[in-house]
């Protein structure tokens, strides 16, 4: 959907998606520390001197997260970049403050997949033009091991969280997250989906805002109960070489086609600890890596990435 200027928006609405978001960050947290007897989000609070800033929280070296970051930025630049501006050549240059929750978990276990989910506000306010908002986000879960039952809820969860909104938005925005979350040069999906929407403003700030919370609250009711299931199950050597090799085509992704890497990169107001902290700590690449046919590793691409329905 293009952005639009039909509906208003004030500085109390900003300041409400903030509160929200900042909620989130603390709620989010708190469910994922409940999964570690000893180690906590080191957090890391940063200022921009043209203005914004953020809230980074990074988890490390736990005994189910691997590395996990749940970050907050609000941040604020006089001219969009590229990577906002490719779909709407008529804000170039536009005034623009962007603020979200941004996160991404890599559990040490193979079983347990890596997952990723944002929540976000945009707004641009350019000459002769009334202000320009749309809300964006979504989930999506990479495992390197399928297991059935938790695609299901995965997608379960995503469009419950959606029905109050409208009865195609789970599919659209599941079809939208299969599209993006594609490796081009693989020929492959990064994982197995979930949610993506971005340019979002349809009908009032109230109920668009409401919706982009329902996605943020869904996200721990949708991974949590996964990570409890899988996070103990005992793997080999040669599993964790599995996982360490499929990350790379998670980093692949983020590097090469992820729009809000790049515009944090590409922006100059974002900070780039935080911007590249969805990187995992341990990756693997071997050149013409192969796995053995039939095997539960080659069930991976044959069978879970496959962009299949799976409700």
């Amino acid at each position: 959907m293009s952005a639009s200027s039909s509906a208003s928006i004030t500085l109390q609405d900003i300041e409400a998606v903030k509160t929200y978001l900042l909620s989130l960050q603390d709620s989010i947290c708190s469910s994922l520390e409940g999964f570690e007897p000893e180690v906590r989000f080191h957090e890391d609070t940063w200022d921009r001197p043209l203005g914004g800033g953020g809230r980074t929280r990074v988890i490390a070296n736990g005994k189910v997260i691997e590395k996990g970051g749940v970050n907050f930025s609000h941040v604020k630049g006089e001219n969009l970049p590229a990577s906002a501006t490719a779909d709407r050549p008529e804000l170039a240059g536009g005034r623009f403050e962007a603020l979200g929750v941004s996160l991404v978990i890599h559990p040490n276990n193979p079983f347990a997949a890596t997952s990723h989910a944002n929540v976000r506000l945009f707004v641009v306010n350019k000459e002769g033009m009334d202000p320009v908002w749309w809300f964006g986000g979504g989930f999506d879960l990479t495992p390197y091991y399928g297991f059935d039952e938790d695609c299901i809820h995965w997608h379960q969860t995503a469009k419950d969280a959606l029905q109050p909104f409208g009865d195609d938005l789970y599919g659209r925005f599941k079809h939208w997250c299969d599209e993006y979350f594609y490796l081009k040069h693989r020929g492959e999906p990064r994982g197995i989906g979930g949610l993506f929407f971005d340019d979002f403003n349809e009908g009032s700030f109230e109920h668009c805002f409401a919706m982009m919370r329902a996605v943020g609250d869904a996200y721990s009711n949708a991974y949590m109960p996964i990570l409890e299931r899988r996070k103990d199950l005992p793997f080999t050597a040669q599993q964790r070489d599995f996982q360490l090799h499929r990350r790379g085509r998670y980093v692949e992704f983020n590097l090469v086609f992820d729009r809000g890497t790049h515009f944090g990169l590409q922006s100059g107001v974002g900070r780039t600890e935080s911007i590249l902290m969805s990187l995992p700590p341990e990756v693997r690449w071997t050149y013409d890596y192969q796995v053995e046919p039939h095997s539960e590793e080659a069930k991976l691409t044959e069978y879970y990435l496959t962009s299949k329905d799976w409700l």
